[in-house]
């Protein structure tokens, strides 16, 4: 494989950064299986809704987190597969030390 070029690794970087937050972390796996709002989101992984909004800006800039709405209800959810098996090799990783 060739070596990657500057704005590649500056990009795989910064998102790298964005799996190196907890909460960013918890709330990517209530979200693995269901599309809630932030107060449910907040109400499983026990964060205040004030930090779990914070926290889903922060996805939704990266791409990682899409969402939609009902009313006055927005309900998030994973932006694509692809962070979900970003997730899941974490997981098995993790597993495996």
């Amino acid at each position: 494989m060739k070596l990657l070029d500057e704005d590649k690794v500056i990009d795989l970087s910064e998102l790298f950064k964005i799996f190196g937050d907890s909460t960013r972390i918890k709330i990517i796996n209530v979200l693995l299986n269901n599309e809630l709002c932030v107060n449910d989101i907040s109400e499983q992984i026990n964060v205040s809704q004030s930090a779990v909004s914070h926290q889903l800006r922060i996805l939704k800039q990266s791409k990682l987190v899409k969402y939609r709405k009902e009313g006055q209800t927005i309900y998030y959810s994973l932006a694509d597969n692809h962070v979900e098996k970003i997730f899941m090799m974490g997981v098995e990783h993790i597993d495996e030390i």
